[in-house]
């Protein structure tokens, strides 16, 4: 059996070298331009310890590497590594990319999911459309009291980073839906509720009408369980304005991405 499988191989080197075959083999290297959130100042990006960490030791970048930098504020440079150590990186500033910057500010307060995955999903999703500040709300049918937020900035900033957004959604404490109504602020202000014991418009029509495109807008999603009709009933003492979704009930996690993403259908240039 060997024998016939040098005599095979031999056969096949002498067929390349009679037909003049030459065989080459091209490596390409291309480098990913990873993105740092960072502090930008002078012409200069200092990267914190953890991105510092994370650049050094994970990823193993060097000086003259070049990657994406970002204050978290609507600002993406490509910059190239100066000074890298785990403790503190630098970079400078190379040129400013262009973005499409938004002009309107969205906040969607939403009642976290039982099963964590699904409120963590739709953070990491509204992060990609495009969402300034997401508040979690316990309200009368919630099923999950506690939230761990330093857990939820980590799944905000990845998706930031994977799809190089240049907003970081700010991330608040969980708050008692009565105490959020007290204490929110927006232009226009809109509660999604599945019920019909008050008259309600399509989130899309209420968009079309009197909402310009530097707008403050605040969304209300609630609970598996929906809103209670007092809890609805507080927030249009608030100058809350009932909505739809559509004509299908929605898991909490899917009506808070419709949400958002009927905002940006609306008001993104």
């Amino acid at each position: 059996m060997k024998a016939y499988l040098f005599y095979i191989f031999a056969k096949i080197r002498f067929f390349l070298h009679r037909s003049k075959i030459l065989c080459i083999f091209v490596v390409v290297e291309y480098q990913i331009m990873h993105l740092f959130l960072a502090t930008i100042e002078n012409n200069r990006a200092i990267l914190n310890e953890s991105e510092s960490t994370h650049c050094a030791k994970v990823l193993r970048l060097s000086e003259g590497n070049q990657i994406l930098v970002s204050d978290g504020r609507g600002t993406l440079c490509e910059a190239e590594l100066t000074v890298v150590n785990p403790k503190s990186c630098e970079a400078e500033i190379l040129r400013e990319m262009p973005v499409l910057k938004r002009s309107y500010h969205l906040h969607v307060a939403c009642a976290p999911t039982k099963n964590i995955d699904r409120f963590e999903w739709f953070l990491e999703k509204a992060t990609e459309i495009g969402i300034d500040e997401i508040t979690p709300i316990l309200t009368a049918h919630s099923e999950r009291t506690v939230v761990k937020t330093e857990r939820c900035e980590r799944v905000i900033m990845a998706a930031m980073k994977q799809c190089q957004v240049p907003n970081l959604p700010a991330i608040h404490e969980m708050k008692k839906f009565p105490d959020f109504l007290k204490t929110c602020n927006a232009d226009r202000k809109f509660i999604c509720y599945c019920g019909n014991e008050f008259e309600k418009r399509t989130l899309k029509n209420a968009l079309s009408k009197g909402i310009s495109e530097d707008s403050s807008i605040l969304i209300l999603i609630g609970p598996e369980g929906d809103f209670s009709p007092n809890e609805v009933a507080l927030a249009v003492e608030q100058n809350f304005i009932p909505v739809s979704l559509g004509s299908t009930r929605l898991r909490t996690e899917t009506a808070g991405i419709v949400a958002v993403q009927a905002v940006s259908f609306a008001l993104q240039p």
